[in-house]
C-alpha cells in the first residue's frame, strides 16, 4: 500500500478510505467492507498557507493552525479526548462520560477529531458490528496540555466570578 501522504508534484498526496459521503484516512490497516479506497492530490502553495513555525502566526487570519486550535478548544473535543485517555472505548461509553452531550454532537466531534488525526475509529468485524474509538499518538500528545487546562480550572473554579 502506498505510503498515507506524500509530495505529488506541487500538490500533497493523501490516501483516503470512503464511504458515502465520508472520508476517513488510512494508515496501514486493512480496508473495511463497504470502503473504497481513493487517492486524492490537493494543491498546496505557500500563498496559501502561512508559516506557522512563526509562534505569532496563529493569530493571522488564514493560519492554517486555526482549524486545529479551534478544535481543541472546543469543550467537548476537550473533553472526548481527556475520556479517551483511559483507553479505546465504544460511542454508548463515550457518551455516558461526557454528560450532557447530545448523540449527534458527540458524532461529529469524533468526526472531526478524527478526520484531524486525534482519533483512530476501529470497526470490529461481529455482529452486529462494534466500533471503538482510541486516540493516536498525536491525540495523546494533544492530551498533555489539555490535562493541564482541565486540571487549572478544576482547581480554580471557586475564584471566577459568577455568571450574570
Amino acid at each position: 500500500m502506498p505510503s498515507l501522504s506524500g509530495h505529488v508534484g506541487d500538490g500533497m498526496r493523501k490516501v483516503v478510505v470512503t464511504r458515502k459521503d465520508h472520508c476517513y484516512p488510512l494508515g496501514t490497516e486493512a480496508v473495511p467492507d463497504g470502503y473504497h479506497r481513493r487517492v486524492t492530490t490537493t494543491r498546496t502553495t505557500k500563498t496559501h498557507a502561512p508559516d506557522c513555525t512563526d509562534p505569532k502566526s496563529v493569530y493571522a487570519a488564514a493560519c492554517p493552525c486555526r482549524d486545529m486550535l479551534d478544535l481543541l478548544a472546543n469543550k467537548w473535543s476537550a473533553l472526548a479526548l481527556g475520556a479517551l485517555e483511559d483507553g479505546p472505548q465504544r460511542f454508548g461509553a463515550l457518551r455516558t462520560r461526557l454528560q450532557g452531550v447530545s448523540p449527534k454532537v458527540l458524532t461529529q466531534t469524533l468526526r472531526r477529531l478524527e478526520e484531524h488525526g486525534l482519533v483512530h475509529r476501529e470497526i470490529h468485524a461481529e455482529v452486529p458490528p462494534r466500533v471503538e474509538y482510541s486516540l493516536t499518538a498525536l491525540g495523546a500528545d494533544a492530551c498533555v496540555p489539555l490535562a493541564h487546562l482541565r486540571t487549572w480550572v478544576e482547581r480554580n473554579i471557586d475564584r471566577f466570578p459568577e455568571p450574570v
